[in-house]
């Protein structure tokens, strides 16, 4: 049967619209994922009846590569890349609280180093997290060059409650290689650490990285 031939009420996008995707079945989500049917009037319900009978669950059919998919009849390249990219970010999903998550100031600097290392102009990075801190977001809000450091309390702040976040971290390269924390790091570590608290967010940290080293700021 064609999703069109069905019942507006019945459709799985307009089910899910009202009822909410736990309401689905699996064929339904999955029919969702195929978009249209297949060649000869094949529906994507069809089709997603068809991948489920083959595979026998859902933890089978994500382990499925592409070109198992396509073997099977009225599955073309698109939609196998459409059902293994599904799964994948579901994979993404259900994995990011246990890579991502601030619990030390190691932690942070892991997470950091890529975006600072390497590079020959001083940037600052925001690290907003929810009240577990669980990483929500990375990013640079500010650049400047090596002789000055770019601290924006406002632009920080925005930045976090624009992500919801309940926690944040931050952190800034000091492209001359010398990882010492300078006064003017100190002081926008206390002026910082003074605009989280009006607003109710927990500062939790701030490091400077330079290519082979780091160090804490202390406000």
């Amino acid at each position: 049967m064609l999703i069109a031939d069905l019942p507006r009420t019945q459709r799985p996008r307009e089910r899910l619209s009202a009822l909410g995707p736990t309401a689905l079945a699996d064929r339904e989500l999955l029919a969702m994922v195929l978009g249209t049917g297949g060649s000869r009037g094949t529906g994507a319900h069809t089709l997603a009846e068809r991948m489920l009978a083959t595979y026998g669950s859902i933890p089978a059919l994500a382990r499925a590569h592409p070109a198992d998919l396509t073997a099977l009849p009225g599955i073309g390249a698109a939609k196998a890349a459409a059902v293994v990219a599904a799964f994948e970010l579901a994979r993404r999903a259900g994995s990011t609280d246990k890579r991502l998550h601030i619990g030390s100031t190691l932690d942070l600097v892991d997470l950091v180093a890529p975006m600072l290392r390497g590079r020959t102009r001083e940037r600052l990075v925001v690290v907003s997290c929810d009240t577990a801190n669980h990483v929500l977001h990375c990013e640079v809000v500010s650049e400047g060059s090596a002789e000055r450091s770019l601290v924006p309390v406002r632009e920080v702040i925005v930045s976090v409650l624009r992500r919801d976040g309940q926690a944040f971290a931050l952190a800034h390269n000091h492209p001359a290689g010398d990882a010492t924390p300078s006064d003017a790091d100190r002081d926008a570590t206390t002026r910082i650490e003074e605009a989280a608290d009006a607003v109710g967010l927990r500062f939790l940290d701030h490091v400077v990285l330079t290519d082979d080293g780091w160090s804490r700021v202390s406000g």
